[in-house]
């Protein structure tokens, strides 16, 4: 069944490049960087699936993907990439009406991610110390139509967490070790907690820590990721292999040891 464009979708643009521009149907017509002029309002009652064009570009209009949004984030300070969200998307056991909370909101890439697994009931809670980060990851959440679903506090996760009986707990700020206390306090039984560190010096003072309290199953991976590209001439793997990000480590909180 053919469906239409409605008022206040946003719509991925996509051109023979397969580059992806995300327009929001109530924005009034302005300059968009890679599209051109357009009033966004034209999209409207057009299908799903069909070409428009724009000066003399044209452009697959599509639904937009969660890939589609992550890549439209207008990014200010680093931020965790697909390939180690997945991981923790897997790993946290994100799923909808789960309450998260993540520490060092950045560009508010992975807040996107996670508030677009826990709709429609769900609630990812950002903790962050400086109000600049805030504030742009609060403009990237609100152009992707996530607001609903992310809170956001200007708090430092080592002092304290206000809220109890959380999922999950992702940390992505320098020193870890010093909210894993405050983390096993704030997780239910069988929660995880999750952190994500450059440096293997950093992973080994988190593990040390943890240890110190009921955490179990503790363990930290790398993950590397490469496109392969398939030609009709042949198949190679990508020059733009991504290589190391960061250190993932995974711990699941008990309230009892085994003897």
């Amino acid at each position: 069944m053919k469906e239409t464009i409605e008022k206040g979708a946003l719509v991925s643009l996509i051109d023979k490049n397969n580059y992806i521009y995300l327009i929001d149907t109530k924005h009034k017509t302005d300059h968009f960087k890679g599209v051109g002029v357009l009033n966004p309002s034209d999209l409207i009652g057009k299908e799903y699936g069909s070409i428009f064009t724009v000066n003399t570009k044209e452009f697959y209009l599509l639904k937009p993907t969660l890939m589609d949004k992550f890549k439209a984030l207008k990014r200010k300070a680093q931020i965790i990439i697909p390939k180690d969200a997945a991981n923790i998307i897997l790993h946290c056991d994100i799923t909808p009406g789960k309450t998260i909370l993540e520490a060092g909101v950045g560009s508010g890439g992975l807040t996107t991610i996670l508030a677009s697994m826990i709709q429609p009931d769900g609630m990812v809670i950002s903790y962050d110390l400086r109000s600049d980060f805030i504030n742009h990851a609060q403009k990237n959440i609100d152009n992707a139509k996530l607001h609903d679903f992310v809170t956001i506090k200007e708090k430092d996760v080592t002092k304290a967490i206000d809220e109890t009986n959380l999922h999950a707990i992702i940390l992505d700020i320098p020193n870890p070790w010093d909210a894993v206390k405050h983390a096993w306090n704030a997780l239910e039984t069988g929660g995880t907690l999750c952190t994500y560190s450059p440096l293997i010096s950093q992973v080994e003072n988190t593990i040390k820590t943890m240890k110190q309290y009921s955490f179990i199953d503790i363990k930290t991976f790398e993950t590397l990721y490469r496109e392969m590209i398939v030609k009709e001439q042949g198949t190679r793997p990508s020059f733009d292999m991504l290589g190391h990000t960061g250190y993932l480590t995974f711990a699941r909180k008990v309230t009892s040891e085994l003897l």
